[in-house]
């Protein structure tokens, strides 16, 4: 007796595209499958095989749907957008937009160190607080961003003492993280932060060369040797005593081209578990010096590649060593979870992930929101602490018309795309490139740089040996995904 054919209206719906000489397919709950042409022309017409292979993979998967397996899938959609139920949870504040660095990419513009008017006061520092325990989520990540959080240190300490204090009542799941480049931290101030738990991140763009090149200081300091000596003392100092490892990013300039494997041998030197190869953003001085040290999408991917087979050679000698956007891809490809990296969701996280609290208490979508203030545009801005909520802010038009532009379903080329389940758009990085929020994304950088990126992890995930890789950097102990 002849096996029947599968039923078409059993198919679930899904995307695909070719990759290689495979027919790639995702479903929105992210499952993903490889089919031969052959197969996958049988499917669309309704011709493969009940029980053969292919069938029982794309049923496993959720691609073709019966009462057997519509309660999993149905599950696994729910896991990977339970963000959407969670509140804000990323709260980013500016305690000061002073800094002691000229870097040549400063997207927050930072400003004169002698300008204490820019430093956040206590009263406002309050506010900011009260304002963070207003979100009905469960989850608190208070995150110090600058200029340089440590030039206005009373501010940080009472933010950290006041929110602490806060949550011994209200009881939510509380993360402090402060992103310094370290050069005034001291003994005072690390005992006191460690003494906090306090998780810590800096700059590292590479080789000292580089570094200083990307990251000078206004008066005689190598900000290289100065920001390793001090890390190093951090990772002896916070080891077994804090959630997190203190961490490191790396931002790619024009003049990182030259150092792929030089970039990934600082981090892995330093015991590091990754390296986070973050892209250019054109957000203030980087917009300004964007003939000098931007590139176009495809030399981004050229040098990511270099850098990333290199992480696979090492790896494949035995050193298990991750690049952080590859490791947020395969968590959504591989896992049911989504691991609340807003510029990689649909909607994104503006307002409804994450709010940026300036030094004078304006608030806005996200640190990209503020970043635009630097450029004398308050497009972002949600209201201020003194006179707003934080029902205020949400409810916005502001967030509700970033929260639409970025939601996947509804672009133009994302809707249809086969990398729509793990991806994500900002808005306000449209809305510099294009003056809209809404974009065309097949015309976007952003864009292409994140599909290159796919498209190179499901060509490696071909390749069983790589598959167990990346299944390990999966398991690395993880950190938050904030910055």
């Amino acid at each position: 007796m002849p096996i029947k054919n599968i039923n078409p209206r059993k198919v679930g719906f899904f995307r695909f595209k070719q990759l290689g000489q495979d027919c790639l397919l995702t479903n929105d709950a992210g499952d993903y499958v490889y089919l031969k042409p052959s197969s996958f022309d049988r499917l669309l017409e309704g011709k493969l095989d009940k029980g053969c292979r292919e069938y029982n993979i794309l049923k496993e998967k959720g691609f073709i749907c019966d009462n057997a397996n519509v309660d999993r899938i149905i599950e696994k959609y729910r896991l990977k957008n339970a963000f959407l139920g969670r509140g804000t949870s990323l709260h980013i504040i500016v305690v000061t937009l002073r800094c002691d660095h000229i870097c040549v990419y400063c997207h927050a513009s930072a400003q004169n160190i002698k300008s204490i008017n820019l430093d956040m006061e206590i009263d406002t520092a309050k506010q900011v607080v009260n304002r963070i325990f207003e979100s009905p989520g469960p989850d608190i990540v208070i995150e110090f961003q600058g200029g340089e959080p440590l030039l206005n240190f009373d501010t940080v300490k009472f933010i950290i003492e006041y929110a602490q204090e806060k949550n011994k009542m209200i009881n939510k799941k509380l993360l402090i993280s402060l992103v310094t480049n370290l050069s005034t931290m001291n003994n005072e101030r690390l005992k006191y932060l460690c003494k906090k738990k306090i998780s810590l991140c800096t700059s590292i763009d590479g080789p000292e060369a580089l570094h200083n090149k990307n990251r000078k200081v206004l008066f005689q300091l190598n900000s290289y040797k100065n920001t390793i000596r001090w890390f190093k003392t951090i990772q002896r100092e916070y080891f077994g005593k804090v959630i997190y490892r203190p961490n490191a990013l790396a931002t790619i300039t024009r003049y990182s081209f030259s150092y792929p494997e030089e970039i990934v041998n600082e981090y892995v030197k330093l015991g590091l578990e990754g390296i986070h190869l973050r892209q250019l953003n054109p957000f203030g001085l980087a917009k300004k010096a964007w003939q000098r040290i931007g590139y176009s999408a495809q030399e981004f991917i050229d040098f990511y590649k270099k850098a990333f087979d290199y992480i696979l050679e090492l790896n494949l000698k035995g050193k298990i060593f991750y690049e952080r956007t590859a490791r947020i891809f395969l968590m959504k490809i591989l896992t049911d979870e989504d691991p609340g990296y807003f510029d990689l969701r649909s909607p994104c996280g503006a307002g409804i992930g994450q709010l940026a609290y300036n030094y004078n208490g304006d608030v806005y979508t996200c640190d990209e929101g503020r970043m635009m203030s630097r450029m004398q545009d308050e497009s972002f801005k949600l209201g201020n602490v003194k006179q707003n909520s934080y029902h205020d802010f949400i409810n916005t038009d502001t967030v509700k018309a970033v929260c639409t532009a970025s939601v996947l379903d509804i672009l133009p080329g994302c809707a249809v795309c086969v990398y729509k389940p793990y991806c994500g758009v900002c808005p306000i990085y449209n809305y510099v490139q294009n003056g809209n929020i809404f974009t065309q994304m097949p015309n976007n950088e952003r864009c292409r740089v994140n599909m290159a990126i796919l498209d190179y992890l499901f060509e490696k995930l071909k390749d069983k040996k790589i598959g167990k890789i990346f299944r390990k950097w999966i398991d690395v102990s993880r950190g938050p995904m904030t910055v």
